[in-house]
């Protein structure tokens, strides 16, 4: 607990719980800020959502502290680029912890810190990817994934259910073919993941595969059909016929 030496606001405390009793004996942020420096600077600190980062910069700038250099690392963008369902909404800890299973007290800042922390690393288990390297990873959505995340699909699509991701070169612009896909019910993923149901190669690409390197969408595609996962290849062509049908 941190006195912030200030007055209490109502909503801040529905948000977080900690009322002006709980905290009129603890230090001040003066007081804390060598030992949080020492022990958390060069380090990754994990928060969900940038609230955190904000928080301690200002509690810096209010108290004339000098900032620690760490290397934040958000869960919330975490979660939105590991799973497709959270990419637009959902992300929320108290939503997370109910469709993950985990227990879960809300306006309780050490539970947050706990349900964070078991979120991320549902997510580095998932996506295969550690701290470090979600850390080097930019977490901002391409112009191509915002594009697909904007589409809407279509519930009564035949291929509804279905996740395709396109590679290879088509015969016609990719987003043409993103707004074809969602017309017929499915999502559109940027890169092949655990959620991906369909992955459509360009028919020129599927020509020269007999002497062809594959894309890194097509091997990774093939990794995980032989783990088990129900991915099917096909052509541009194919596709289309697919849609058709």
């Amino acid at each position: 607990m941190v006195n912030p030496n200030d007055y209490f606001d109502e909503f801040n405390v529905s948000v977080h719980g900690i009322t002006e009793a709980m905290v009129s004996s603890a230090p001040a942020w003066s007081e804390i800020h060598e030992r949080i420096k020492s022990n958390y600077s060069n380090l990754i600190v994990a928060s969900h959502t940038p609230f955190d980062r904000t928080a301690i910069r200002r509690a810096c700038e209010k108290n004339g502290s000098e900032p620690f250099e760490c290397q934040w690392l958000d869960t919330a963008r975490v979660v939105r680029h590991t799973w497709l369902e959270f990419s637009k909404s959902g992300y929320g800890l108290s939503n997370l912890s109910k469709h993950f299973g985990i227990s879960f007290k809300h306006h309780d800042a050490e539970e947050g810190a706990r349900i964070a922390g078991e979120i991320l690393l549902l997510a580095i288990q998932e996506s295969k990817l550690n701290a470090f390297e979600w850390c080097s990873r930019s977490l901002k959505s391409s112009a191509t994934e915002k594009y697909y995340i904007a589409l809407e699909v279509n519930p009564d699509g035949p291929l509804f259910g279905n996740v395709v991701v396109f590679t290879g070169t088509l015969s016609i612009p990719r987003q043409e073919a993103a707004k074809i896909a969602t017309f017929s019910g499915c999502e559109v993923g940027v890169g092949v993941t655990k959620h991906t149901s369909l992955l459509v190669v360009g028919d020129q690409d599927i020509r020269a595969l007999a002497g062809a390197e594959k894309s890194t969408k097509h091997r990774k595609a093939e990794e995980l059909i032989v783990k088990g996962q129900a991915i099917r290849i096909i052509g541009e062509s194919d596709f289309e016929r697919l849609i058709k049908i």
